[in-house]
């Protein structure tokens, strides 16, 4: 075995957001040295990650977090999701999904990512060798064999470090992909996603709706206080109109839309919106360079999976380092660890790319032939047996070979 090179970092990662946090937090049982940069400071109105959006997490996200130690902290400030109902507005086809018919006691969690934020962000403080510099950006990558260089700017300075393992979890945008050689696809879906909050006169109950409509999609979500996480898809153009509605315009356009299996709705939160598109990265892997989460596919939200398709990603990249350690083999970046993470992580990557896109396409079909079919389709997905269960399992993060975290079991 060749000589270990030395460098200032076991592993850099490119982007502090949740996924980037998670990882540093992921790590800390392998006592490795870690650098996580990133560009926005803490507590910035520019800052994406951590705003008032709320996250889906899925059953294999809550393992996760269990075997992180980090779950007490996260559940208390969570609402569960017991059942979830999917329909098509003025259509017969419905399906649906319940916690106890799994023989769980949550399909998964909704969380506000401002509080999930706020607890990786407390759980790095107290990891041994983590370096958190922020606001910082890699302006410059040079991979070598032994190792990797990276130019770090910090306002009007910069430093060069080097790292055995460079992880870019930098998002959708990743300018760090780029540096490393691995270019991405994007598809616009010529879409806009509307979120916020509202109070619905009945209980959510801890139910999740998902409702398709001529104009887009509409997912409810249950979250604290009794009231509902909205996601409301609409055109470019027809977003920019609803966001300019009155509080009580928008009400009544969303109930509308959403109809009345929540009652009625009032006081509407603060709204925003972003457009939606898919990414995907050519490729996960370069010499001693890895991409993560949105970097390596950006989903639509229609099946809140985007998150949780990045923390497997975590899990299984912390697996491949850990397994390498195990062995004897201290160089995080080596061929064999990327090679590894590479066979593990494209398969599920593929599939959840190929249906969250499937669902957009098929439900933004309006031809009558089509929209019958899935009418079908969605009543046969409620009564031929096994069907609910092989999906739920898809959708909890359960199905495929999973990583020790995933299945709730920790690294060290």
């Amino acid at each position: 075995m060749s000589k270990l090179q030395q460098t200032d970092y076991d592993i850099v990662i490119a982007g502090g957001g949740m996924i980037g946090t998670s990882l540093g937090a992921a790590l800390a049982p392998l006592n490795l040295k870690v650098a996580i940069v990133e560009a926005v400071a803490r507590g910035a109105s520019q800052q994406p990650s951590f705003d008032d959006r709320s996250t889906a997490l899925s059953r294999s996200s809550q393992r996760m977090f269990q075997a992180m130690g980090l779950w007490p902290d996260i559940v208390a400030a969570s609402t569960p999701i017991k059942s979830i109902h999917v329909s098509d507005k003025g259509h017969f086809g419905f399906s649906h999904i319940e916690a106890a018919e799994q023989k769980v006691e949550a399909l998964g969690y909704v969380v506000i990512n401002r509080v999930l934020g706020q607890v990786l962000q407390e759980s790095l403080a107290g990891v041994d060798g983590l370096d958190m510099i922020c606001p910082g950006t890699i302006s410059a990558v040079t991979l070598g064999d032994e190792q990797v260089e990276v130019t770090v700017g910090e306002g009007n300075s910069a430093k060069r470090m080097t790292c055995q393992l460079l992880v870019a979890a930098d998002g959708a945008n990743s300018a760090v992909r780029d540096m490393i050689g691995i270019s991405a696809t994007r598809v616009d879906y010529e879409q806009w996603a509307i979120i916020g909050n509202l109070l619905p006169e009945k209980k959510p109950d801890n139910r999740a709706f998902e409702r398709f409509t001529e104009t887009g999609p509409i997912a409810m979500l249950p979250v604290a206080d009794d009231r509902a996480a909205f996601v409301w898809i609409h055109s470019p153009a027809r977003a920019k109109e609803v966001l300019a509605l009155s509080d009580d315009e928008f009400t009544e356009q969303i109930q509308e839309a959403f109809g009345f299996r929540l009652g009625r709705f009032s006081r509407v939160g603060k709204r925003a919106a972003y457009p939606l598109a898919l990414s995907k990265s050519n490729g996960l892997i370069s010499r001693r360079s890895v991409v993560v989460g949105n970097a390596a596919h950006g989903l639509h939200p229609v099946a809140a999976q985007g998150f949780n398709l990045g923390m497997r990603d975590v899990a299984a990249l912390c697996d491949c380092i850990a397994d390498a350690r195990a062995q004897g083999q201290l160089d995080c970046g080596t061929t064999a660890v990327l090679e590894a993470y590479d066979e593990w992580r494209r398969p599920d990557q593929r599939k959840l790319v190929r249906f969250t896109d499937g669902i957009v396409r098929l439900f933004g079909d309006a031809r009558p032939s089509v929209r019958a079919l899935r009418n079908l389709g969605m009543l046969g997905f409620d009564l031929i047996p096994g069907v609910r269960k092989v999906f739920a399992r898809h959708t909890m993060g359960l199905a495929g070979r999973l990583p020790r975290l995933s299945r709730g079991v920790p690294l060290e």
